[in-house]
């Protein structure tokens, strides 16, 4: 057992006050990642209009991200259990800023879409050690309160993000570059924060990753990622290329459970596996995670593409999501805090995602906004109440010295599941459209509408917003999915220490 293990099993007690300074550069730190992120959300229309890039290129400068954080995120939890927490979260802020910086002066799609990558590896390591550091810092009791902060902060500037992207988009003199270049101001102020304000235990331990597991854990991915890009499109999905990609797929994945077996520090511990609760945990975030980026990407390219709204204005329809997203989370944290009880949560959180889904699935061109509101707010409440409590019930089943295993696996299979949903949900987004407009509209430039003729403007905004209401009527099933797991996990009361808990469960 380490110096910082033995620390972290019985830690000195922290005031409020205490606890907040140390988050301060935390919350500063995660607000360069959400908004570099957020965003391009509406500004990516625009940019792969420029690039003269098609549907299969905005799924992807999308996935890039997402792929590179969820193949980091296990990494970046294990150097957190053998090395400095602190230096390893600046070290990711770093990188994280220079991917963005990349983006920013990239001159083609492929260019943008491997700055994307270097941006997501930087955003593994600062989401997932966030919640390491904070769950090192704070039992479990006292958890939600903190959590519900984070919800709510992370809430806030996902609201900004996109906002401040439109409005970048839509003056002139700045044009969509500086979408990425906005953060690096606030990076340095972070670095700065950090530095000042968090205090932790050094770990003292060697360094072991399991650089095999992680390599084919990647392989897996992209393989599998590749197949819900081009299948629908490309080739059929079911066809004899679609075989091939998806028993190399199981190849990967089979090696990659071997090797992990084997492994003296795996990247994905196999152990976490025999946990029922972080079983059941990780499926219901896998399912969620497809909800909380599907909506995120897919609502504001419906609002620009099937309503001809201008980036700044997709922004300003986004919020309703947005807000009660920020209300939930806070509310939540304190009534957990408050109670102790955290599954009555999680079930009313799954429900109301799974209703905001389903009435999303009835969206087409003339679907009345107030329809939409209802919608998005249903979501937003259901993955506040759903996101970071996921977290928490996983991390009040391991032990102290296991937090940033777990907690980054948690991560790791929510961005996952976000991932294959946008990737699959994008290539059906562009089949359906190319289905409605009796051409290959997958494979095509994508164009402002204000940009085209009066009758294509109006055929291209009906075959993207009943394009958008097939995806989320897909989504529902995975939602009803996360319903049942979270059903079938078994409540522990929350600890109200970091002492190392008993056998898991």
């Amino acid at each position: 057992m380490t110096a910082e293990t033995t620390a972290r099993a019985d830690p000195a007690p922290m005031t409020h006050k205490q606890i907040l300074q140390a988050l301060s550069g935390l919350y500063v730190g995660i607000f360069v990642a959400i908004l570099s992120s957020t965003v391009v959300t509406n500004a990516l229309p625009t940019i792969v209009a420029d690039l003269h890039a098609g549907q299969s290129v905005y799924t992807w400068v999308i996935t890039a991200t997402l792929l590179s954080t969820t193949v980091s995120s296990p990494v970046w939890g294990k150097l957190a259990d053998l090395v400095s927490k602190k230096l390893l979260i600046q070290a990711s802020l770093v990188i994280f800023t220079a991917g963005s910086v990349l983006s920013g002066l990239s001159s083609g799609p492929g260019l943008l879409i491997a700055a994307r990558v270097v941006q997501g590896i930087g955003a593994g390591g600062l989401l997932a050690l966030i919640q390491v550091i904070i769950a090192t810092m704070i039992p479990p009791r006292e958890l939600g309160r903190y959590s519900g902060y984070f919800g709510a902060v992370f809430a806030v500037e996902t609201s900004a993000g996109p906002l401040i992207g439109g409005l970048i988009v839509d003056t002139d003199w700045l044009g969509w570059r500086w979408c990425f270049f906005v953060g690096a101001p606030f990076a340095v102020v972070a670095l700065v924060v950090l530095q000042k304000t968090l205090k932790l235990p050094v770990a003292k331990g060697s360094v072991k990753i399991d650089w095999a597991g992680a390599a084919l854990l990647t392989a897996a991915a992209s393989l599998l990622l590749i197949w819900v890009t081009l299948a629908g499109d490309d080739y059929a999905w079911l066809s004899w290329q679609s075989a091939v990609i998806l028993g190399g797929t199981l190849l990967l994945t089979l090696a990659f459970v071997a090797v992990e077996r084997r492994a003296a520090a795996p990247v994905l511990p196999l152990w976490l596996f025999r946990t029922r609760t972080v079983v059941l945990a990780i499926t219901a975030g896998l399912a969620i995670g497809v909800a909380l980026y599907a909506a995120t990407t897919y609502l504001s390219q419906y609002f620009q593409l099937a309503e001809g709204k201008s980036p700044t204005v997709a922004g300003i329809l986004a919020l309703p999501q947005i807000l009660s997203l920020a209300l939930a989370s806070t509310i939540a944290g304190r009534i957990i805090t408050a109670t102790g009880r955290w599954k009555p949560l999680l079930v009313v959180g799954t429900v109301l995602i799974a209703g905001g889904l389903a009435l999303l699935g009835f969206t087409d061109r003339d679907t009345p906004y107030w329809q939409l509101a209802v919608a998005m707010i249903l979501l937003g409440l259901g993955l506040g109440i759903t996101l970071q409590n996921l977290v928490l019930a996983v991390q009040n089943q391991v032990s102290p010295r296991e937090l940033g295993a777990a907690t980054s696996s948690v991560s790791f299979f929510r961005t996952l599941g976000g991932t294959i949903g946008v990737s699959a949900l994008g290539a059906l987004l562009a089949g359906q459209v190319a289905h409605l407009l009796g051409a290959s509209a997958g494979g095509g430039a994508l164009s402002r509408p204000a940009e085209l003729p009066a009758p294509v403007r109006a055929m291209v905004e009906n075959a993207y917003g009943q394009a958008t209401g097939t995806i989320f009527q897909y989504s529902v099933p995975l939602a009803l999915v996360a319903l049942v797991c979270v059903l079938f996990i078994r409540e522990v009361p929350l600890r109200t220490t970091n002492a190392v808990p008993e056998a898991s469960r």
